[in-house]
């Protein structure tokens, strides 16, 4: 019986506050009425390299690749301090740059580290290891094979994250998985395995990670995991192949540092990047660390609670969870001539009824992110060479009704740090799917005016 299959080979929007002042720029070119293509990055779930890993937040390669062509002439060193799964770095090495990135989820770094090592797999040994893999997993999942590979460690869920049948088989996957001795080729087996793994689990992220039934869908009793599993593997093949067929001659450097940007006297030296291409996380609490909790433990990043807590710690802004609690936490600069102090106070003094989960709680969450991008301002300011950009994609917030640009707020920090704030555009005036809008719990009702928006922040080192 043959379990898989045989494989063959709107306008510029300026937006201003009271006390906060952006400079009126005209758009450099005229894409969707702005200076930049839309960031928006659906578009990357089709193409090759990028389409290896699903991903909750990022930006479009053919973003990444206008503003590259458009900002270096010559090779140049790219920097992304929050690479997330690497579209930056991909389309940087495409283009014949260096490329540096800093992401501290272990998922992510190994989906970036996997994406631009891509070209070093012998593609001939890639297609033998997936004949194998057909061999071995039909020959197991139709005999009483008892898998050697078992739960991982500390794997805790409120339901079962796998059924039985699922299970069997994805253990069967691990178990091959463990054969492969060359490490290029089995992180690519493991990244195949990590982007499927919630698809065929009682699991789904809606857009975060919680249970199938609580989204209104079945449990899964049972489904084709192999071939879903080659099927990705298939897939990756193919994009191997294009992307060694596509790389320009001349070998660019590639570094993926599994770390936070925050130490980046670390790592860079100063003045050394070119252009820096990013999107920190925003300000609405999407958890990455608990929302790759399943890729974290099946891929030996953790084996309790306690393993993640370092990446909690990390994260850009933190989370609301961890900081709610704290004595209030104040601001670690000053921002004249800007309302965000007394914004910051509006949300304190929200809810008081709601203890840690009324604004207290969201004020000390939006204290620290601020902070976090005053020394994200100080990293861009220490890594520019002199004359070169950041580009940063950021999106707005809305707190317990409280709408907050941080687009603006960020520009007035960067300029506070000695950075040259160029423009503010918003090439996407409406963002949809951003869950802390429709929480109760983390928000009051938006008021009909407000709404959430993109905005690309644009930098010049002086």
């Amino acid at each position: 019986m043959t379990f898989l299959p045989d494989l063959q080979s709107r306008q510029v929007k300026q937006l201003r506050l009271p006390g906060i002042e952006t400079e009126q720029h005209s758009p450099v070119s005229n894409n969707n009425g702005t200076g930049f293509n839309d960031p928006a990055f659906a578009s990357n779930k089709t193409l090759p390299i990028h389409r290896w890993v699903p991903w909750i937040a990022g930006f479009s390669s053919d973003f990444v690749r206008d503003v590259l062509n458009r900002y270096l002439d010559s090779k140049g060193t790219v920097l992304d301090p929050f690479s997330g799964v690497g579209t930056t770095l991909v389309e940087a090495i495409l283009l014949g740059h260096n490329a540096i990135g800093f992401e501290i989820n272990p998922y992510a770094a190994l989906a970036c580290r996997t994406k631009v090592n891509a070209y070093r797999i012998d593609i001939e040994r890639l297609y033998d290891k997936v004949l194998r893999f057909q061999i071995f997993y039909n020959e197991k999942v139709s005999s009483s094979y008892v898998p050697e590979s078992t739960l991982p460690k500390g794997f805790k869920t409120r339901a079962e994250f796998y059924s039985p049948k699922v299970l069997h088989k994805v253990l069967i996957l691990q178990d091959f998985i463990d054969t492969i001795e060359e490490s290029d080729l089995q992180d690519l087996f493991r990244l195949a395995f990590a982007s499927t793994m919630v698809r065929y689990s009682n699991y789904s992220y809606e857009p975060s990670l919680g249970r199938r039934v609580s989204a209104g869908k079945a449990e899964i009793r049972d489904f084709p995991v192999g071939q879903t599993f080659l099927s990705k593997l298939t897939e990756m093949a193919e994009d191997v192949a294009w992307f060694q067929a596509n790389l320009p001659d001349g070998q660019a450097s590639v570094q993926i540092i599994n770390d936070s940007f925050f130490e980046y006297q670390t790592y860079l030296a100063p003045e050394s990047v070119d252009l820096v291409v990013t999107s920190p996380p925003y300000l609405n609490n999407y958890h990455y660390n608990r929302n790759t909790r399943p890729q974290l433990y099946w891929l030996g990043y953790a084996e309790c609670p306690q393993d993640l807590k370092p990446l909690e710690d990390l994260n850009f802004g933190k989370y609301w969870q961890t900081v709610r609690a704290q004595e209030r936490l104040n601001l670690d600069f000053s921002l004249p001539n800007t309302d965000l102090e007394e914004r910051l106070q509006a949300l304190r003094n929200l809810n008081p009824e709601k203890g840690v989960y009324g604004g207290r709680g969201w004020a000390n969450y939006a204290a620290s992110y601020f902070n976090d991008c005053y020394r994200f301002a100080m990293g861009i300011n220490y890594a520019l060479k002199p004359g070169s950009t950041a580009l940063v994609v950021i999106g707005n917030s809305i707190l317990q009704g409280i709408l907050i640009p941080t687009d603006q707020y960020f520009g007035k920090i960067a300029e506070s740090v000695g950075l040259e704030l160029v423009r503010i555009d918003v090439p996407r005036a409406t963002r949809v799917g951003n869950s802390i809008i429709q929480s109760d719990v983390r928000v009051a009702k938006a008021q009909d005016s407000h709404q959430l928006y993109e905005a690309i922040v644009e930098l010049r080192k002086r």
